[in-house]
C-alpha cells in the first residue's frame, strides 16, 4: 500500500512509502517481524514579573515603526493559524480516504489521495518555514515565535510519522486475522482444493501467534498514544499563539 511521501526541503519530514502482504507460514498467519519491528510540559505561559510594590506602568504610545512591526507580527500569527487549519483539514480528509480504502480496496484512488495530502502539507510546512524566517529577521527579532513554529513543525513531522505507522498496522490487521493465500493450494476440482494452510495447531505455534498478535497490538498502540501526545503539544502551541493574538490585538 503507498502511503505519504513527501519531497523537498519540508521540514514536516519523509514518510516511506511501505508496502505490506501478508507472508504465508505454517499458519498461514504469521506477522512479518522486520516489517513489524521497522513500522513498529505543560506548555509555558510568559509572564512578566513585576514589583508587587511598583505603581501601574505608564501608557505610551507606540512609534510608527514599532505599530507596524506589531502589525506585522499579528498578521504572521493569523496566517499560521491558517495554515494549522489547512493541516488539520488535510489530516480529516487523509482519514476519511483511508477508511474509505479499507473498505473498498481502491489502490488507484488512495494513492491520488495521498499524492493531494502530500502536495498540501509540503505547501503548509514550506510556508511555516518562511514565517519562522520573518520572526528571525532585524525587522521582528521574535525569535520566541520562531522558536514555537519550529517546534510545531517538529511535532508535525512526528504526527505525520506516525499517521502513517498506523495506517500500514492497520491494513495489515492483527497477524492471527490475516487472510491466508490459497496459491500453493491443490485443486482437485473448481470449488475444491486441498488446503495447504489446514493443519494441527500446536502449542509452540499458539504461542507464536500470541506474541505477534502482542507486538502488533503494541506497536499500534504505541503509534496511537505517540500521534495524541503529538496533538496535545500542538494545541498547546496554538494556544499560546492565540494568546500572543489577544496582547497584540489589545495594543
Amino acid at each position: 500500500m503507498g502511503l505519504l511521501q513527501l519531497r523537498g526541503k519540508s521540514r514536516i519530514g519523509t514518510v516511506q512509502r511501505a508496502s505490506s502482504s501478508p507472508s504465508s507460514s505454517r499458519s498461514g498467519r504469521e506477522i512479518d517481524s522486520g516489517s513489524a519491528g521497522e513500522r513498529m510540559e505543560d506548555f509555558e505561559k510568559k509572564v512578566s514579573i513585576t514589583d508587587p510594590m511598583d505603581s501601574e506602568p505608564e501608557t505610551t504610545t507606540p512609534t510608527p515603526a514599532a505599530a507596524a512591526s506589531s502589525s506585522q507580527v499579528l498578521h504572521l500569527l493569523r496566517r499560521f493559524l491558517a495554515v494549522q487549519q489547512r493541516r488539520a483539514e488535510a489530516y480529516a480528509k487523509l482519514k476519511r480516504g483511508f477508511a474509505e480504502y479499507l473498505v473498498s480496496g481502491r489502490e488507484v484512488a488512495y494513492q491520488q489521495l495521498c499524492g493531494e495530502i502530500t502536495a498540501e502539507f509540503n505547501d503548509c510546512s514550506k510556508q511555516v518555514i518562511e514565517m519562522e524566517s520573518l520572526f528571525m529577521a532585524p525587522d521582528h527579532c521574535r525569535v520566541d515565535l520562531a522558536q514555537m513554529l519550529r517546534a510545531v513543525q517538529a511535532q508535525e513531522k512526528q504526527k505525520l510519522h506516525l499517521t502513517a505507522t498506523i495506517q500500514v498496522l492497520k491494513k495489515a490487521g492483527r497477524p492471527s486475522e490475516r487472510l491466508v493465500s490459497h496459491e500453493n493450494c491443490t485443486f482437485k476440482k473448481p470449488m475444491q482444493h486441498e488446503c495447504v494452510h489446514l493443519h494441527e495447531i500446536t502449542e509452540a505455534e499458539g504461542t507464536e501467534e500470541a506474541e505477534a498478535d502482542a507486538e502488533y497490538d503494541n506497536a499500534l498502540n504505541e503509534a496511537i498514544r505517540g500521534v495524541q501526545d503529538a496533538v496535545t503539544t500542538i494545541n498547546e502551541h496554538l494556544e499560546e499563539v492565540r494568546y500572543e493574538i489577544a496582547a497584540l490585538e489589545a495594543q
